[in-house]
């Protein structure tokens, strides 16, 4: 046998060779796709997991901002401020009967003036001597404005509808009429002692205030605090105008 015949490859085994050639090919191709398949199923999870992640930490966010938003809203009504409504009419022209106020508390001190919410649930008056006692009260909040505070001399004249201050007959422009009932829980003039101060409502004539005993002097523990903005003002149930104006009371 010579050389050439060693060498020599038949057409049949060359197809043999080829086919088998194809069939590894194709199956690396399969062994490949099944490895990418598998990377890409990882990767899919992956990002599901984080979108997961992501979702749950967005809620956990918005309860987080929504707990301290309620929390500074109940300091804010608990230390700083709240709403009031006004009941019934002592206190017009100033304001008037429904209309919604926000009320001033924190550290507040009642000074002339003032407009004051107060939770009258004893009124003091003088029990001989000058000593003050509490006795009936109107067991419910009021708002008055404060005439005097501790130390001023209170003289009314209800005659001439006249009320002064240290001897000085004050200037009202608010009222809506001028002083001409005294409802008898004072022998004026009076001096108001420390920790209280006196207070009536602009409407003189239909207001229960300082003036009766059922009020009486004001202690400064039982002021709420000072009602200095009107956010709605009420209509006239007669006509339906607006009778004040929203803004700052004074």
């Amino acid at each position: 046998m010579d050389t050439n015949e060693l060498n020599t490859v038949t057409p049949a085994e060359e197809t043999e060779t080829t086919a088998e050639t194809i069939n590894d090919t194709a199956a690396e191709a399969e062994t490949s796709a099944e490895v990418t398949a598998a990377v890409g199923d990882g990767a899919s999870g992956e990002a599901a997991g984080e979108k997961q992640v992501d979702w749950f930490s967005e809620i956990v966010d918005i309860l987080e901002t929504m707990l301290i938003s309620v929390f500074v809203i109940l300091l804010i009504f608990t230390y700083l401020m709240r709403p009031v409504t006004v009941a019934g009419g002592s206190m017009k022209p100033t304001l008037y009967d429904s209309d919604k106020l926000v009320m001033y508390r924190l550290m507040y001190k009642p000074k002339m003036g003032d407009i004051v919410v107060v939770d009258d649930h004893g009124g003091h008056v003088f029990s001989g001597d000058q000593v003050v006692s509490s006795g009936y009260s109107l067991n419910e909040c009021i708002i008055k404005r404060v005439i005097a505070t501790a130390g001023h001399s209170v003289n009314i004249d209800a005659e001439k509808g006249e009320v002064y201050v240290d001897g000085n007959l004050l200037n009202e422009p608010y009222v809506a009429e001028l002083t001409y009932t005294n409802d008898h829980a004072f022998e004026y003039p009076i001096t108001i002692p420390d920790g209280y101060v006196f207070v009536m409502g602009d409407n003189r004539n239909h207001s229960t205030d300082s003036r009766s005993a059922a009020v009486g002097l004001v202690s400064l523990d039982d002021v709420m605090g000072t009602a200095y903005f009107r956010y709605y003002a009420a209509k006239n149930p007669d006509t339906g105008e607006k009778q004040g104006s929203v803004g700052f009371v004074k």
